[in-house]
């Protein structure tokens, strides 16, 4: 296995950029820690799931750059991006990560404003008189 592994990772407008060492288990976001980073725990449970699944959490240190869209969304970066260096660092790893859809680029972006509406659907308010 190499020393360090790569993977981008990407989720509506946010890119991240996610490098794997062997370590601890250290998972530092924008050269802060994943706590101070994401306040809600459901975004760190999401960062984590591909470690989870491989049962590698604890064995690799996960440093990221994430940039662009939501917290939301740069977590399903940085999910991706992880997946992604976990399946280049160990081949056999990528038949399970594929299988629970982490190697997936999610396709959902936001849609684009149509002329003679307010928003993508959203239609001026009507009224019969």
């Amino acid at each position: 296995m190499a020393n360090k592994n790569y993977g981008t990772g990407r989720r509506k407008k946010s890119i991240a950029r996610v490098y794997v060492t062997p370590g601890t288990g250290k998972i530092t976001v924008n050269k802060r820690d994943i706590d101070e980073y994401f306040g809600l725990e459901t975004l760190k449970v999401v960062v984590r799931q591909p470690l989870t699944l491989t049962g590698l959490d604890g064995k690799y240190d996960v440093k990221v750059n994430v940039h662009g869209g939501g917290f939301t969304g740069q977590a399903g970066a940085i999910r991706h991006g992880l997946a992604r260096a976990l399946a280049s660092m160990d081949p056999e790893l990528r038949a399970a990560l594929k299988k629970e859809g982490y190697l997936t680029r999610d396709p959902r972006m936001k849609e684009r404003k149509k002329y003679g509406l307010k928003a993508a659907r959203r239609a001026p308010q009507f009224s019969k008189r």
